[in-house]
């Protein structure tokens, strides 16, 4: 049987299945959710961001779900420092000016928190002093960090990401640290 799944990664675990980084490391890895062998990532998602994760023992549709020319569109909750006023939300819009170069064209709103999120522990820095807000962001590329760096780039530094959607799949009704196999009809098609 070959396996694809969906798991939504909590917050400070490593998107892979070992920390080859330190003998002994109590950081957690997917391992601690996930007991299937031979099935792999389709894609990262840092440690300290949190959601959709695809695996699958199929490489061939691993490749196909990570590889940059297929521009498979990555939707994010990004909850952020202050109230992005329009101009901010144009410019994710349009493309912001990195380090490594402009982002391309992105979808982004302001949105109202999330329905159905779960807690995160620990929870995000607060300061009385200055509100927050979440933005919907959707990307069709996959820079270290993007997200956050656009975020910060507009003056609206991340406190918190989730990765809600990755092309057809959503985290849907899939609570964090949960996975579950995907039936067939849920697989991309090859080609």
């Amino acid at each position: 049987m070959s396996w694809f799944i969906r798991f939504n990664k909590p917050f400070d675990v490593l998107s892979q299945f070992t920390d080859k980084g330190s003998e002994g490391s109590p950081r957690r890895t997917l391992s601690t959710f996930i007991d299937l062998p031979g099935v792999y990532p389709a894609g990262r998602l840092d440690r300290d961001s949190e959601g959709l994760m695809l695996l699958t023992d199929d490489g061939r549709l691993q490749a196909r779900i990570t590889d940059p020319k297929h521009k498979m569109a990555k939707t994010y909750w990004a909850q952020v420092e202050g109230i992005p006023d329009q101009t901010a939300i144009d410019a994710l819009q349009k493309g912001v000016e990195l380090k490594d170069g402009l982002t391309r064209p992105a979808r982004a709103r302001l949105m109202d928190t999330p329905d159905g999120l779960w807690q995160r522990s620990p929870p995000i820095r607060v300061r009385k002093s200055v509100p927050d807000s979440w933005i919907e962001l959707t990307i069709r590329e996959g820079r270290n960090r993007q997200v956050r760096r656009m975020t910060a780039a507009v003056g609206h530094p991340t406190l918190r990401l989730i990765r809600c959607r990755i092309g057809d799949w959503s985290l849907d009704g899939l609570g964090s640290g949960r996975w579950e196999a995907l039936p067939p009809t849920d697989r991309p098609r090859r080609g």
